[in-house]
């Protein structure tokens, strides 16, 4: 029976004959001993292990040391293991070339074993490395029942898991069992994942192409493990769609000088007694070695140049290294053990020993320390496991328009590398996708969430089937796949992708804001205001009306009117240290002179009605000069409370960010709420004295009594201000000042248009009632 294996196991025994025939050669290793080999075959693993067990008891090789020194092989993990069983009692070291389960590694079950290519523990690392290289966190996995796929599955989840990369299912293949295909086939058109994992032998996988090239299955992202990644002719008419973009990792190519002329050089005539290399030779050039009517005869000297097969396939060396090193490992460790200096060898300092006395313990104890590089420039050594350095390439299957496939390498792995740098791709290949796909294909569960939310596990769904939630108000996340938002600063707030942190824009009444312009506007006709009506007291100086309310009171309080109106504008604006100190200080300060005058007035006008009664002469007490006294008194005290004020805690400029959570309020701190009020009190005991002299004297006998005005004036500013308390508590962000600035200007319009307009109506409209007649004709005399 002759089969794809065949090839490859006729063309490893070949290989160790080269490298025997090589070491012979060379006068650096093992000076003064030939080494030899016997290869055994046999059909099935019960054969082999037979045949491993006939080797390490023939007669044949007792010509000097009476055993065997190592044995070579064997290709399947479950052999190299059953193997093992039987030569680690007896201390005889093992090397494999293509045994890859990683259980191999054990070195309390298989103390004997060593191997020259790399465990799949160190492929399975590179493939979780790949998927999450390109951010396959979602793939399916199909295996088939045995060590070498069932284990390498197993490790693959578990490692995969650590990764943050989840399995959606992974299923046995059977070449047998339809239930088992069909399952298979019913999952990879169903499932989500389109990165799958074919994790099985190359035997498997001719069989496995062979069924689901049936069903049309496409858009899969295919990822070979080292078994049948590097295997061509796997492509066929039907399964190339399936193949197509298929990914994975190969051990690694190297040339062998003079390998490829030893095995075209092979001749059925030099091996008669060889029946699998007959069959072997009838089967690539279609002949016999027998008579046959159907077939024509084989003469031993055809040339192999004209086969295509594993066997003449002298392209790259693969897997061929791997039996090469094998070879050169047993003669490096026999090598080691018969060195000798100052009668003590070199490596474990044991007692030298002489070619006739070398037993297979040594050898083994020798196998843990070889260190050294192929003829072809392969570095080999073993760790503390028995596993070589490792060493994958990155190959990518791309099959061109005539159906010709070409495996190319695009990568490397190397676990000698840190970590980090482990797993390089080439920046000059061109990449085909699964599918024929011309991006990278996408494989999750669930697209990664997007900055401005959080991820939350599922617990009843995989890991990688996550939920996204948007972050709370006033937080954010930054980055995708953010398990937790951020909060922002205080003086931040959220983009409304809630991605980033903005700064807060800031809040103030500004001559820019309507309501800021209208104010604005207010306090300058306010100021025209005055201004006029000090221009048209000012031209009628003379005139009775003017000189009978004392001018110079008049003149005085236009004059802080002009002050109350300017004092408006200094609430508006961006605040700063000082016109958070001079806004307060200004207001305070100019409506006690305001008050004060207007309650100079008022004083004036009780005293003039107390001088009219015989015998009264109150007015000296009363005249100009103690009028002025008394708004400088009544005005320095409040300067004495506004300088007590800035001295001990002045107002400040503050960021208010409690008040709004999206922005922030740029305010004036009283600083001292105390002076603050101790200011506006006194501002208001003087109003409310002057309201209630102001009241008693309301009827008071005269043509013109200014008492009232003032009762009107002084009554509409304790109503705003009354009202301005519970105003300025309540009002939010910049509408605080704007209530501060409307009391300031309704107030101070109160007491300019309550005293001030009818005297200009008089003095401009009814002229001929501002005579010293009109004044004293309604004069009463009265007597006591």
């Amino acid at each position: 029976m002759f089969d794809h294996k065949d090839c490859w196991e006729l063309k490893f025994a070949r290989i160790v004959m080269f490298a025997v025939e090589e070491i012979n050669r060379d006068p650096q290793i093992l000076p003064g001993v030939t080494l030899g080999y016997r290869l055994y075959n046999g059909c099935g693993s019960e054969n082999l292990i037979r045949a491993a067990v006939e080797a390490v008891n023939s007669d044949e090789f007792k010509d000097c040391t009476g055993q065997i020194q190592a044995l070579l092989g064997h290709s399947s993990s479950g052999v190299s293991k059953d193997i093992n069983l039987i030569l680690s009692s007896l201390s005889i070291p093992q090397v494999s070339y293509l045994s890859t389960c990683a259980c191999l590694s054990n070195k309390k079950l298989f103390p004997t074993f060593f191997r020259t290519v790399p465990s799949d523990s160190f492929q399975i690392k590179a493939l979780v490395q790949l998927m999450k290289h390109f951010d396959w966190r979602w793939v399916g996995i199909i295996y088939t029942v045995g060590s070498y796929s069932e284990e390498g599955t197993a490790q693959f989840v578990q490692a995969a898991k650590k990764e943050g990369i989840c399995v959606e299912y992974h299923l046995p293949y059977s070449k047998t069992s339809r239930v088992k295909l069909r399952r298979v086939v019913k999952m990879l058109r169903v499932s989500t994942s389109k990165v799958v994992l074919l994790f099985v032998s190359l035997s498997y996988t001719k069989s496995f192409l062979s069924d689901v090239k049936k069903y049309n299955i496409t858009g899969k992202q295919w990822i070979g493990s080292e078994s049948w990644i590097t295997q061509p002719d796997l492509a066929s008419e039907t399964t190339k769609h399936i193949l197509q973009g298929a990914i994975g990792f190969a051990l690694p190519r190297a040339p062998i000088p003079g390998l490829a002329e030893f095995l075209f050089s092979l001749k059925p005539l030099d091996f008669p007694d060889s029946t699998i290399l007959k069959k072997i030779w009838e089967r690539f050039f279609d002949c016999s070695f027998t008579p046959s009517n159907v077939t024509t005869m084989c003469t031993g000297r055809e040339d192999l140049h004209t086969v295509s097969s594993d066997y003449t396939d002298v392209m790259y060396f693969r897997p061929e290294n791997n039996v090469y090193m094998a070879v050169y490992v047993a003669a490096h460790a026999l090598h080691s053990v018969l060195q000798c200096n100052n009668s003590s060898n070199p490596t474990t300092g044991k007692p030298c020993v002489t070619k006739t006395q070398v037993q297979p313990k040594m050898v083994l104890e020798h196998f843990k320390y070889v260190n050294f590089t192929t003829p072809n420039g392969i570095k080999v050594f073993f760790d503390e496991s028995g596993d070589s350095a490792t060493r994958y390439d990155m190959v990518n299957w791309q099959i061109q328009e005539d159906g010709s496939v070409e495996i190319v390498t695009i990568g490397q792995y190397d676990n000698l590398f840190p970590d980090g740098e482990k797993f390089k791709l080439k920046d000059d290949v061109k990449f085909v996708w699964g599918g024929n796909s011309p991006e990278v294909p996408r494989s999750l569960c669930k697209e990664p969430c997007p900055p401005g939310t959080r991820k939350a596990i599922n617990k009843r769904k995989p890991l990688c089937c996550f939920d996204c939630f948007e972050c709370p108000e006033g937080t954010i996340s930054n980055q995708s796949d953010s398990l937790e938002c951020l909060i922002c600063p205080p003086e931040f707030w959220p983009s409304k992708k809630k991605d980033k942190c903005l700064p807060k824009p800031t809040e103030y009444l500004s001559y820019k804001d309507i309501m800021g312009a209208l104010l604005t506007a207010f306090g300058c006709v306010g100021i025209f205001l005055s201004l006029l009506v000090s221009i048209i007291f000012l031209t009628h100086k003379e005139t009775p009306i003017v000189k009978a309310n004392n001018s110079e009171l008049s003149f005085l309080l236009l004059f802080s009117l002009k002050l109350c109106f300017l004092c408006s504008l200094t609430f508006i604006g961006r605040p700063s240290d000082w016109s958070c100190m001079l806004r307060h200080t200004a207001f305070g300060i100019t409506f006690v002179l305001c008050i004060s005058c207007v309650l100079g007035k008022t004083i004036v006008v009780l005293m003039a009605f107390r001088a009219t009664l015989p015998g009264s002469n109150v007015m000296k007490w009363f005249g100009p000069v103690q009028q002025k006294l008394s708004v400088l008194s009544f005005t320095l005290v409040q300067v004495l409370i506004c300088i007590l004020w800035l001295t001990t805690n002045p107002p400040f400029p503050k960021m208010n960010i409690m008040y709004y959570k999206d922005r922030i309020i740029l305010e004036c701190a009283l600083g001292s709420a105390a002076g603050f009020w101790a200011v506006l009190g006194y501002v208001g005991v003087l109003a409310l004295l002057c309201f209630i002299l102001a009241f008693l004297a309301r009827n008071l006998p005269d043509t013109f009594n200014e008492a009232k005005l003032i009762t009107f004036s002084m009554l509409i500013f304790c109503s705003v201000w009354i009202a301005f308390i519970p105003a300025y508590v309540s009002s939010p962000g910049k509408f605080t000042v704007a209530v501060e600035i409307f009391a300031i200007l309704a107030s101070s319009f109160g007491m300019l248009t309550c005293i001030f307009a009818p005297k200009c109506y008089i003095i401009i409209f009814r002229p001929e009632q501002n005579t010293k007649k009109m004044l004293l004709g309604k004069i009463p005399t009265r007597t006591l």
